[in-house]
């Protein structure tokens, strides 16, 4: 469960970066409704994400003792290090060579959308697939948008805006499963 716990939290802390970084092109008020929804979501995420870490029993060795696990080992740190390579890699291609700055939010996408393909493997946590596919797909059509020369409000939207909205319901849905999950469990 301390996995689920801290995928919601990185979940729900990026949700918020790519709402509130990507909305600058929309309508002011738009943009505030949409980083004020942001912000409230991210509240709510912590608050059951805490809520859970109070009172929850700790995972037990086979002696009875308490351990503590870390759900990231090896396989996850090469898929971040991928990921980064990947994201600054296709950023300056996309500024350089290109032509195509205003395509760094897509790519971004792109690339987090595919790496939950990756910890969907390692995690074995075949959920991830449906955000994988989600992002990946958010990223896609904004770079084909990019490429299209379409207004940057609509690379933002789906490369950004939209990606962040799936990363903060994603980290609800982790965070309130856990949470429910917790409530079901016999204290000892």
């Amino acid at each position: 469960m301390r996995g689920q716990r801290v995928g919601s939290t990185i979940a729900a802390v990026f949700g918020l970066i790519f709402v509130l970084v990507n909305t600058g092109a929309l309508l002011p008020a738009a943009a505030w409704i949409l980083r004020v929804l942001a912000i409230i979501a991210f509240a709510a995420i912590l608050l059951v994400v805490f809520r859970i870490g109070r009172g929850t029993p700790a995972e037990d060795k086979p002696d009875g003792t308490a351990r503590a696990s870390s759900p990231f080992g090896r396989s996850y740190w090469l898929i971040v290090a991928v990921e980064v390579v990947a994201l600054f890699g296709g950023v300056r291609l996309l500024t350089g060579p290109l032509g195509h700055p205003q395509g760094g939010v897509a790519w971004v996408s792109f690339v987090v959308g595919v790496h939950f393909f990756a910890l969907a493997a390692v995690f074995r946590a075949p959920y991830f697939n449906w955000l994988a596919a989600a992002v990946t797909l958010c990223g896609s059509i904004g770079l084909i948008l990019v490429f299209a020369g379409a207004a940057q409000v609509w690379v933002d939207l789906l490369g950004g805006v939209i990606p962040g909205a799936l990363l903060l319901a994603f980290g609800w849905w982790g965070a309130s499963r856990t949470h429910a999950a917790s409530q079901q469990q016999p204290v000892r």
